[in-house]
């Protein structure tokens, strides 16, 4: 099974960017779709964005439509989640998952397994 490990989450201010990256090892990375999902304090767990095994497909969620990217490097084992024109609602913990053998999903019941997440905070 693919081991998830998110970095590049931080603090910035309204209007920037950041850049989230996944770096996945073991299991069969490139046949995984993956997904960035988020959770805000108080708040369930939500989709940001998925892309599938090849990259070729993207899905995005509509409140990130625009300003944010996903993209995957397969000979890196990781992916990606451009981010940019932060706002103060896109403040939460934001997580990388895997779905063997998907296509992409929108549900995060897809996906069998999950980083540990890394904060964004957005200040206004």
């Amino acid at each position: 099974q693919v081991q998830l490990v998110e970095s590049g989450g931080g603090l910035v201010q309204a209007g920037g960017s950041l850049r989230l990256s996944c770096a996945a090892s073991g299991g069969t990375f490139s046949y995984s779709a993956m997904g960035w999902f988020r959770q805000a304090p108080g708040k369930e767990r939500e989709f940001v964005a998925a892309i599938s095994w090849h990259g070729g497909s993207t899905y995005y969620a509509d409140s990130v439509k625009g300003r944010c990217t996903i993209a995957r490097d397969n000979a890196k084992n990781t992916v990606y989640l451009q981010m940019n024109s932060l706002k103060p609602e896109d403040t939460a913990v934001y997580y990388c998952a895997a779905d063997q053998w998907g296509s992409g999903s929108t549900s995060y019941t897809r996906y069998e397994t999950w980083g540990q997440g890394t904060q964004v905070t957005v200040s206004s």
